[in-house]
C-alpha cells in the first residue's frame, strides 16, 4: 500500500488546527487505498501550537510532528518537513485551510497517472489588496523574464511531490531558500490544477508586506543575477551620456565660451551619480551578503523534538 504524508508547516496557528483536523480526518477516511500520515512542522510558535498538536498525536498516531528549536521561517521549516516525512509522495499544504484538503484526492490521481509534481494555481488569490495583488504578479513576471526555467506564476506550496522530487530538495542545503523556485528548478512532469483559493478560517496572516518584500529579493537573488546585469548596464549607459555631455560642453565652450552657469544642473547630477553609485553598491551587497551567509554552512534549522522524543 502506498504512503502519503501531508506536511503542514505551523507558526502560530493554534486558532486553526482544531478546524484543520477534522478536514484531514475525513480525507484519509475517504482514501481507505492509501496509508496515511500528517506531518506538522511546528516553526517556534508562540501560542498554544505544540499542546494542540501534541494533543492531536495523542488520540490519532497518523499525526506527527517536529518542533524546531525557535523560528527559522516558512522555506527552513517545509526542509524540515521534508527530512522527516516517510510518505511516496508529500502533500504541502497550509494549516488555514486556504488550501482545500478536498483537492488531494484529485492530486493523487494525476500522481498515480505518472506526474510527479501535481501543483495547485490559484485562480484568484483570496482576500488580499489590489496592491499586493499587482507586486505579486510583476515579481513572477521578473523572475519568469531572468531565470533560464520556466516560473510558475500565481501558484504556491500547496502541491503534490513526489519521493523522487523530495530526494531532490533535501539535496539542495542552501540556507538563503526560495522554495517556489527550488520546485520549478528541479523540473520533472508537472501537472496543473486550477482552484479558487479561499480566505483563512482563524487567525492572522504571519506575511506582511515586509515580508513578502524580504521574499522576492530572496527569490530574485537566489535564481538570477540580472540585477548585477542591469547595474552593469546602467553603469555604462549613464557613463556613455556623461560622455556625450563633456564632449558637447567642451565643443561649446570652445567656439561659443560658456559663462558661469549651471549650479543647479550640477547638484542634481551629483545626487542622480550618487543615487545610481547606491543603489548599485546595494546590489552588489545583497548578493555579498549571501555568499557570506552559505559559506557558514550553518543548519537551516535545529529541531529539538520528533514525536515526543528530543533530537539529538
Amino acid at each position: 500500500m502506498k504512503k502519503v504524508s501531508i506536511l503542514v508547516p505551523c507558526y502560530n496557528e493554534e486558532q486553526s488546527l482544531p478546524l484543520l483536523y477534522p478536514e484531514l480526518q475525513s480525507l484519509m477516511q475517504s482514501q481507505p487505498g492509501y496509508e496515511w500520515e500528517v506531518l506538522y512542522v511546528n516553526d517556534g510558535s508562540k501560542d498554544n501550537t505544540l499542546q494542540i498538536i501534541k494533543s492531536q498525536r495523542a488520540n490519532d498516531k497518523h499525526m506527527n510532528y517536529v518542533n524546531l528549536s525557535r523560528n527559522f521561517g516558512k522555506e527552513n521549516a517545509m526542509l524540515a518537513g521534508f527530512d522527516y516525512v516517510t510518505g511516496d509522495c508529500v502533500v504541502i499544504m497550509d494549516a488555514d485551510l486556504q488550501d482545500p484538503p478536498s483537492l488531494i484526492p484529485e492530486m493523487l490521481r494525476y500522481w498515480e497517472e505518472g506526474y510527479k509534481d501535481v501543483y495547485a494555481k490559484r485562480a484568484n488569490r483570496g482576500k488580499e489588496s489590489w496592491l499586493r495583488k499587482k507586486f505579486s504578479l510583476l515579481f513572477y513576471r521578473i523572475l519568469d523574464h531572468t531565470t533560464r526555467f520556466d516560473v510558475l506564476q500565481n501558484v504556491g506550496d500547496f502541491r503534490l511531490l513526489d519521493r523522487q522530487c523530495i530526494h531532490a530538495l533535501t539535496k539542495l542545503r542552501e540556507s538563503e531558500r526560495y522554495t517556489k523556485g527550488l520546485f520549478c528548478w528541479i523540473g520533472y512532469s508537472k501537472k496543473e490544477i486550477i482552484f479558487d483559493r479561499g480566505d483563512r478560517v482563524a487567525g492572522e496572516s504571519n506575511w506582511n508586506f515586509s515580508s513578502l518584500f524580504n521574499l522576492a529579493i530572496e527569490g530574485i537573488t537566489s535564481f538570477t543575477t540580472a540585477p548585477l546585469r542591469f547595474a552593469s548596464v546602467f553603469g555604462f549607459v549613464v557613463a556613455f551620456i556623461a560622455f556625450c555631455f563633456m564632449v558637447f560642453y567642451g565643443v561649446k565652450t570652445l567656439v561659443f565660451g560658456d559663462e558661469a552657469r549651471g549650479f543647479t544642473t550640477l547638484i542634481v547630477v551629483t545626487l542622480f551619480m550618487g543615487g545610481v553609485q547606491l543603489l548599485t553598491i546595494g546590489i552588489l551587497g545583497e548578493y555579498i551578503g549571501r555568499i557570506f551567509n552559505e559559506t557558514k554552512k550553518r543548519p537551516t534549522y535545529l529541531a529539538s523534538e520528533y514525536n515526543d522524543e528530543e533530537v539529538m
